[in-house]
């Protein structure tokens, strides 16, 4: 589905990033990686609209860091090599120890049908349920909250519902910084009317502009919604005609909320809120009959996250306020595909097509399969899994398109689980943590290769087309699966395109379909003409090949009497408290720019400059009571392991929580990885981490010297006493550098930098100080430069990296290593708008100017006019500097 000049090729695809799954035109020319990057207008999820990743695709697709050839062992191998050896492995093992010796752990970055081959290979012909998606991180609990409400895995609402709702309660969902472009959608709504709540305990962007942010306990989710469900019992606002006609369990629910003090004093006491702002999120629930509630990975990854999800979805049961324009409860997925994984089996707790494993459901899909052996019970889950390779009870492990080794909770087990394993396929685009494990690495195609389809939150189905042919030897995900099931013997794996695995998909969510709302019956004929031509459709799709918007619009639900079910909750602590040992709560997330384990964001510089470190929030007072200041590195640790990572003090951090990102990976800041320090709790029914509470310890690192390296290289250092970090910028990269030892340390530090360079050397170096600069050149370019100090400032980096952009003159050459540059030195600020690089300083300088709207700071700066999606942050920047006017104004 291209369109263009022949000089110039427009091809239609989907964004590779969140769940709400924009459209993208990418413009390419034969014979080259370069792509122009635009949204596509025509389409329903972003209609034009691109968050700052999105925007910034473009700078994502060069070959740096991809797998281009199978190895075995580190050596080239040809993929009949590769192919029959994985085969081979995975035949011997299954015939020593049994088809649940081996496991498959997959990824919402797979395609669906990626994702509907490798569940077909190991359930269906393997015969084990022992395959598990990392969507087990972050949407395993919503899946069983729906499968309990509403009889199967069913989101009813759809993105028109986010512009018609007079209400959005955004319950653990940072929607600024994890769906800009729905956010920017609800922030037109705002300016129509439209309210506005958080629960969040950390004031997030999406908090910042909120009629009402509720900064609650952690944990206490739960008791606050069942609070609120209470409370519109006493008032009569429940919808008791929707009751009656169409929902099971009220009474049952009744009883289990009388058995605790549902009083509104008793509710904001156990959540931790103002008494006053309770009842007004409860006033504004009652007041609006449309009202949509979102909730993602805050109220999902938790040891409680179905009970969370469950509370919210009971409000809305109770009120009627479902199947109804604007007004749903609404899980809102965090990666591209996770849908189509659910949808296509890939947890272990389900079979393909939304059936499960009763034996009528897991016959049908063994009749259509053609496979007696399907799987007759689930397999193991995420942490389940990786205990299991750990102790030897899992002997082959095939991990495809993701990152276990820093993505998944107590990631120093799950290193070791994979270094015990006797036989680890990888089988992905990039070098990873986890590639590092591999006996057989397999190369599969990226983002602007790929060829198939996506389902984001919406359930509505995307198509994802290749940009560019195929580098090196790399495969699609389905090819690769399906070589290896051929070379295990097995029959039925013989597509020869991605539209006839498609196909096959379509007609098994329509075979002895009675009753199935996943269905995609109008979709079971498509040639590869048309499944090129599909356009964006939302399931269910009819025999007439139209889809449906809103679900439960009839008030059935797929339920066995067609009832939705009320189901009590009751409130639970943390899964590890805290103590004295450790007294603060550590929250791990994701930050605005950057995706999962960075494999994709990180070859766009611009994107890593917005938050180009690990760093760990905390509130001033509790920064205070361990020594810590803004700026200076700190020590996180639990009972797993300990991090080191920048103090990033705020009032925004609620006292005695902590808040990390996830993203850092050994390539970009070992020390920095936060998953390392979660214990692996998870919910007992749907097996998801409970990632958002993990007892803590802070404390200052103390380190006895710093400095950095650019150069335009990366630098590899393995050096388990050094805390670093690695930023990729324009025409370098730049390194920074702590450690607690004496010179010696640095001494051998510099020496592992400096190998391999070569040219002009200059340096100064101050022994009373501990000051050290060098800098090498070639023919007038600088090549790197190096600076450490033991006391005293380093100084400001962004001077010397445009250096590496440009030839040096005897000017810049003079100053190298005075530490500052001719001429007065330029702040720019760390970076709030990644489209058009506007530096916090120019942001600083417009609103001092007297821009005081988000519009105006634009108007003067061009930030926030792109993907808009920096706007939360100008907002708050607004408000930071016009309060601290005020502050200045009252003291003279």
């Amino acid at each position: 589905m291209a369109d263009g000049s022949a000089a110039l090729t427009a091809t239609r695809t989907a964004c590779p990033y969140c769940g709400v799954g924009c459209g993208v035109i990418g413009a390419t020319a034969a014979g080259t990686r370069a792509v122009a990057i635009s949204g596509d207008a025509a389409h329903p999820a972003n209609h034009g609209r691109l968050c700052s990743k999105g925007t910034a695709l473009g700078a994502t697709v060069s070959l740096a860091g991809r797998l281009l050839e199978p190895t075995i062992q580190g050596r080239a191998a040809s993929w009949d090599e590769a192919t029959s050896l994985v085969a081979r492995r995975f035949r011997e093992t299954i015939a020593r120890h049994g088809p649940d010796s081996v496991a498959f752990y997959v990824s919402g970055q797979l395609l669906t049908e990626d994702y509907y081959v490798a569940n077909k290979l190991m359930k269906g012909f393997i015969g084990s349920g022992n395959i598990d998606t990392n969507s087990r991180l972050c949407m395993a609990s919503a899946v069983v909250a729906h499968k309990q409400a509403f009889g199967a895995d069913l989101v009813p609402g759809c993105y028109e519902d986010l512009d018609l709702a007079d209400l959005v309660v955004f319950s653990g969902h940072n929607a600024a910084w994890t769906h800009p472009v729905l956010f920017r959608r609800m922030e037109a709504a705002k300016a129509r009317g439209q309210k506005h709540v958080v629960i969040d305990p950390r004031r997030t962007d999406t908090a910042e502009g909120a009629d009402l942010h509720l900064a609650l306990a952690p944990q206490s989710d739960v008791r606050l919604w069942n609070g609120l469900l209470a409370d519109l019992i006493r008032r009569g606002a429940i919808n008791g005609d929707f009751l009656r006609d169409h929902v099971d369990g009220y009474a049952a629910v009744v009883a289990a909320l009388e058995e605790d003090d549902q009083s509104p004093s008793a509710v904001a006491a156990d959540c931790g809120l103002a008494l006053a702002d309770l009842k007004t999120f409860f006033d504004l629930f009652a007041a609006h009959p449309r009202t949509v509630s979102l909730f993602s990975m805050g109220a999902n990854q938790s040891a409680q996250g179905v009970a969370k999800g469950l509370a919210i979805i009971n409000a809305h049961l109770a009120t009627g306020r479902v199947g109804k324009p604007g007004a749903c409860p609404f899980s809102i997925t965090g990666q591209p595909n996770a849908m189509g994984g659910r949808e296509t089996g890939g947890m272990a707790n389900t079979l393909a097509g939304h059936m499960d494993f009763a034996p009528e459901e897991r016959d049908r899909v063994a009749r259509f399969w053609g496979a007696p052996n399907t799987a007759r019970a689930p397999g193991l889950k995420a942490i389940d899994m990786f205990e299991a390779v750990r102790d030897g009870r899992i002997k082959a492990l095939w991990v495809m398109a993701t990152n276990p080794a820093v993505s998944l909770p107590a990631s120093g087990a799950v290193r070791e689980a994979l270094d015990r394993c006797p036989f680890v396929v990888v089988s992905d685009c990039v070098e990873t943590d986890t590639t590092a494990f591999a006996d057989v690495k397999l190369p599969a195609l990226a983002w602007g290769e790929k060829d198939g389809t996506v389902t984001n939150s919406e359930r509505r189905i995307s198509r994802q087309r290749a940009l560019f042919p195929p580098p090196g030897q790399a495969r699609a995900d389905w090819r690769i699966i399906a070589d290896v099931a051929a070379a295990m013997g097995f029959d039925g794996f013989g597509w020869p395109h991605a539209a006839s695995v498609f196909r096959e998909w379509a007609r098994l969510t329509a075979y002895e379909n009675q009753g199935r709302v996943l269905n995609l019956e109008g979709l079971t004929r498509l040639d590869p003409q048309a499944y090129d031509a599909l356009g964006p459709v939302q399931w269910p799709v009819d025999a007439q090949g139209q889809g449906r918007a809103r679900l439960f619009e009839d008030g059935r639900f797929q339920t066995a009497n067609g009832r939705a079910r009320l189901v009590p909750v009751r409130p639970r602590g943390p899964a590890e408290a805290t103590s004295d040992k450790f007294p603060m709560a550590l929250n791990t997330g994701r930050i605005r720019d950057q995706w999962h384990t960075m494999t994709r964001t990180s070859l766009a510089p611009d994107l890593c400059r917005h938050a180009p470190e690990p760093y760990v929030e905390v509130h001033p007072d509790d920064a205070k009571a361990v020594g810590l200041t803004d700026g200076a590195l700190a020590r996180v640790m639990t009972t797993r392991a300990e991090a080191v990572a920048v103090a990033k003090l705020s009032d925004r951090q609620r006292r005695g929580s902590l808040f990390m990102p996830m993203h850092w990976t050994d390539a970009f800041a070992p020390a920095g990885r936060a998953n390392a320090l979660v214990a692996p709790m998870t919910d007992p029914t749907s097996g998801q981490p409970e990632f958002k509470h993990t007892p803590a310890r802070l404390g200052a690192y103390r380190e006895t010297w710093k400095g950095f390296f650019l150069a335009r290289e990366p630098a590899v250092v393995v050096d388990p006493e050094l805390v670093w970090r690695r930023t990729p910028r324009e025409a370098c990269h730049q390194h920074e550098f702590a450690g607690r030892g004496d010179r010696s340390q640095r001494t051998a530090l510099r020496k592992r930098l400096a190998r391999g360079l070569t040219g002009e050397i200059v340096a100064y170096e101050d022994a009373a100080t501990g000051a050290m600069r060098e800098a090498w050149i070639r023919d007038d370019t600088l090549i790197a430069v190096l600076y450490m100090t033991e006391s005293g400032r380093l100084p400001p980096r962004d001077w010397l990296v445009d250096l590496f952009g440009a030839s040096l003159t005897a000017e810049t050459r003079a100053t190298l290593l005075h530490g500052f540059p001719p001429g007065a030195p330029v702040d720019k600020g760390p970076m709030v708008c990644a489209c058009l690089k506007v530096g916090g300083k120019a942001i600083e300088a417009a609103i001092a100017a007297g821009a005081s709207t988000t519009d105006a700071v634009a108007a003067a700066t061009g930030a926030g006019t792109n993907c808009g999606s920096c706007r939360p942050e100008i907002s708050r920047m607004i408000r930071v500097l016009a309060d601290a006017k005020r502050e200045t104004a009252d003291v003279l």
